[in-house]
């Protein structure tokens, strides 16, 4: 069974073999999935070093959990559940510790020189981020696998727990607070 690139076993086979005690399964996995797992977690969590962290806090996951891998389930929205789970796990973390904030986490900041045209695509983009920033978030985490990652509607759901109704109905709210957030750059 090979992926669609036809670059090595799928990623279903990969966790089977993992299921039976093939460890080494693992890796092509990780090289697969690690970018894509990192841009989700820190585009929720907003700070590049916790989703370094959160990522490989991931892989952990998948090989302690394993077991619970259902043959014929599809990996991604598998491994995308656990990192949402594992961002929302560090946002509530943060909560409870108000000395920390997520503008400090962020590493947003840019000592660089900027031109005009610049300086207008930073504050475009800052705005932005920070529009994303504030959703709830639920609304966060559908847009973030929506917009970043390109699921669809039911992958979204799987990977949040959630109906494909409730994914549209969130990424709908989402849309809306973002357009009126950002209606002077619309």
């Amino acid at each position: 069974m090979e992926t669609e690139a036809g670059d090595g076993p799928s990623d279903e086979e990969l966790m089977r073999r993992l299921q039976a005690g093939e460890d080494a399964a693992l890796a092509p996995l990780m090289e697969r999935w690690e970018r894509p797992v990192k841009a989700v977690i820190g585009r929720i969590v907003l700070n590049a070093r916790e989703a370094e962290e959160l990522a490989q806090e991931a892989f952990v996951r998948v090989w302690q959990q394993r077991g619970k891998f259902r043959a014929g389930a599809e990996f991604r929205p598998w491994v995308f559940a656990i990192a949402v789970n594992l961002a929302r796990n560090r946002l509530r973390w943060w909560r409870r510790r108000p000395e920390v904030s997520l503008q400090e986490w962020s590493g947003t900041e840019d000592g660089g020189r900027r031109t005009e045209n610049g300086l207008e695509m930073a504050e475009r983009a800052a705005a932005v981020q920070a529009a994303v920033a504030a959703l709830p978030v639920d609304l966060r985490e559908a847009l973030v696998l929506a917009e970043y990652e390109l699921m669809s509607h039911a992958e979204i759901a799987s990977a949040l727990g959630c109906t494909a109704k409730a994914v549209e109905s969130r990424l709908y709210r989402a849309r809306e607070k973002l357009r009126t957030r950002l209606a002077r750059w619309v």
